[in-house]
């Protein structure tokens, strides 16, 4: 992978290390001084003491995105303390307003509907806006990368052409059961089937659980029609691999999701600045692309992470 050479180092990697050196020198003066060490500290200098812990979902490309901004971190002098694949938001959000968990990489629309399941927000700016207003005292929104990865209704290439399915409204005219299949927690989620029948007027559809995440014991459902719709996310690559159609969701079931890190109070001026450079250079392309390497070449997370860094001049 091309790497920029040290002189072009990235501006928060500059800032960093001219922050540290200024740090080292207040320290070294106050300290012949006898004044207190402590006092005046520049807040964009990392952190000692405790490290900055990082979580994920159990999903594989919120994990990726959490190595992507731990190795960040840990480029701009931070220690960072892992905590991957702990679960849906029912139990990290908890972890999170509790404190005991400080950056996490989370998806705009999702988390806006999780604590304002009656927002009208749907375009990417709106839900943004309503996000940073509704975090809870202690977190806050840092900024929304350009990379999305959005919820959708998904079905077969055959199932899409033998009922004419475009847009998730189309469900309407199938003459047939249809059943959604996708996490648990779905099910009672604002898009869920209750949000089929609300916003679309597609009554009576039924929910079959599958663990996954949208991944391959989804889509073996889906291809074998034990299900007729997955929730599948738009930045999985299984989609394009498996020949399946997204439905355009012409009314906003599912709102605008962007990628977009949750921080607590402790993740300070200058780690909050590393992590909105890492969002402002991912896209929507480069989470396709690192997705792929982790489902086709099986790859783990943190070579992937770095690779992508290095590719980016970030590190």
């Amino acid at each position: 992978m091309n790497r920029r050479p040290h002189s072009r180092r990235a501006p928060w990697r500059r800032a960093a290390l001219a922050a540290g050196a200024v740090a080292l020198s207040a320290t070294l003066l106050t300290a012949c001084g006898g004044g207190d060490p402590l006092a005046e500290s520049d807040p964009a200098t990392p952190a000692t003491g405790d490290a900055i812990v990082i979580g994920s979902q159990d999903y594989y490309s919120n994990e990726i995105i959490a190595e992507v901004y731990a190795q960040a971190l840990e480029a701009g002098g931070y220690d960072v303390d892992r905590q991957f694949r702990i679960g849906q938001r029912e139990v990290y959000l908890p972890e999170l307003e509790a404190g005991s968990i400080d950056l996490f990489p989370e998806y705009t629309g999702n988390l806006l509907q999780y604590w304002e399941p009656d927002t009208e927000a749907r375009l990417s700016d709106d839900v943004y806006t309503a996000l940073t207003e509704a975090a809870p005292d202690g977190l806050r929104v840092l900024d929304q990368a350009p990379a999305t990865d959005q919820d959708s209704y998904t079905v077969t290439r055959e199932f899409a052409e033998q009922w004419k399915l475009k847009n998730v409204e189309d469900l309407a005219g199938v003459d047939a059961p249809l059943t959604i299949g996708a996490n648990s927690e779905a099910e009672t989620r604002p898009y869920g089937p209750q949000g089929l029948a609300d916003v679309y007027g597609v009554d009576g559809v039924g929910f079959t659980p599958i663990e996954d995440g949208g991944g391959p014991l989804t889509v073996k459902a889906l291809r074998d029609g034990s299900i007729q719709l997955a929730i599948i996310y738009t930045a999985d690559p299984t989609v394009a691999e498996n020949d399946l159609v997204a439905l355009e969701d012409t009314k906003g079931l599912f709102l605008a999701s962007h990628v977009v890190p949750l921080a607590s109070d402790r993740v300070d001026e200058g780690a909050e600045q590393i992590i909105n450079e890492v969002s402002a250079a991912l896209t929507a392309d480069d989470l396709i692309a690192m997705n792929g390497r982790s489902v086709n070449d099986e790859l783990a997370a943190d070579r992937i992470a770095g690779d992508w860094l290095a590719e980016k001049g970030l590190v």
